[in-house]
């Protein structure tokens, strides 16, 4: 048999292989969900309906890519967060004045070394 052929064929039993494992992974995340669930319907804190929608919601977490945050509408967000930028003359509540400068320098002397890291 020729290389390419066992390269397809490797390729193909890894893909395999590879959604058994997620399928196997996924109906063990649904039955932890579905038993926890149970727990808290017989203790009373949770209800059947109030389970299934836990339990579907687990499920559905479980299925989304790693590191993809969901929005409020569903939908998967990609917008960056918002990040408040004071004014350099702002005082800062709380801030020393003199650490706030000394941390300035430092600011500006590292950004220095970069230029000069940058030009070498």
């Amino acid at each position: 048999m020729n290389p390419f052929k066992k390269a397809i064929y490797f390729g193909l039993g890894l893909a395999s292989l590879a959604g058994e494992k997620v399928s196997e992974k996924l109906n063990d995340i649904q039955d932890q969900a579905a038993a926890i669930a149970d727990d808290l319907v017989e203790r009373g804190e949770m209800t059947s309906e109030e389970a299934r929608k836990f339990v579907d919601d687990m499920v559905n977490q479980a299925q989304q890519p790693v590191g993809a945050s969901k929005s409020g509408d569903g939908s998967t967000s990609q917008t960056p967060r918002t990040i408040e930028i004071l004014d350099d003359d702002e005082n800062l509540p709380g801030a020393d004045p003199e650490q706030v400068q000394s941390l300035r320098d430092k600011v500006q002397e590292l950004q220095r070394e970069l230029e000069k890291m940058k030009d070498s």
